[in-house]
């Protein structure tokens, strides 16, 4: 399955939206749209948070598509150390540095497009973070299957090893085309429980979040 293309799959989208936040943050501190809304995010932190085998000094996290870095910024204040945020969007790089600067928090960002080879530059990771990337990169008019497959291979490589957990967040697709979509290199590990609604008598969610690892080679 193919989803309809959108500009919201488009650079030229997001280097313009960004370039109207860095105004907006620079005139009168507003730090922009978190994505997905804030509730999303702070799930993902709380999860991680309740992780006994993470330790927050030394587990090395990247944010993939990281837009305003507010995701990297929230673990950065709960004590998390090494940090990671990459975005195609030179603007949102620019405007994600501004705000952990204001912040005093040490945030290592780079533009980098993740559906090129971009990983052997940016080294691995225990965690790998992703709300929403992984959806525009579906939405790009410019052929998105293909796309999709370079992101993931990217994203295999980027983890450390098959204890590494690669964390999505998509209000795009369900668990289950996850799942289906990711089965050639990962497996999953756990969902993230998120809000439910009922519509003609079925039960759905608006946003999935699922945990995966790296499948085991073979």
């Amino acid at each position: 399955m193919e989803l309809d293309g959108s500009e919201l799959g488009t650079k030229d989208y997001w280097e313009t939206s960004y370039t109207r936040e860095i105004r907006n943050y620079k005139s009168h501190g507003d730090v922009g749209e978190i994505w997905f809304d804030e509730d999303s995010q702070q799930r993902i932190v709380d999860w991680l948070l309740k992780q006994e085998s993470i330790d927050k000094q030394t587990a090395r996290v990247i944010d993939l598509g990281c837009g305003n870095g507010m995701f990297l910024i929230a673990l950065g204040n709960e004590g998390f150390t090494q940090l990671t945020g990459v975005d195609y969007s030179p603007k949102a790089i620019e405007l994600a540095k501004d705000i952990a600067k204001d912040q005093s928090l040490n945030v290592e960002y780079g533009v980098a497009d993740l559906t090129q080879s971009e990983d052997s530059k940016l080294g691995t990771f225990h965690i790998v973070h992703d709300k929403g990337t992984y959806d525009a990169v579906s939405l790009c008019p410019d052929n998105p299957k293909e796309k999709r497959t370079n992101y993931l291979a990217t994203v295999s490589k980027l983890l450390q090893d098959e204890h590494s957990l690669f964390i999505i967040t998509s209000c795009n697709w369900t668990e289950d085309e996850l799942i289906t979509s990711f089965e050639d290199l990962f497996v999953k590990h756990c969902s993230i429980p998120t809000p439910t609604f009922k519509f003609g008598g079925k039960v759905g969610n608006v946003v999935t979040s699922v945990v995966f690892k790296k499948r085991p080679s073979q």
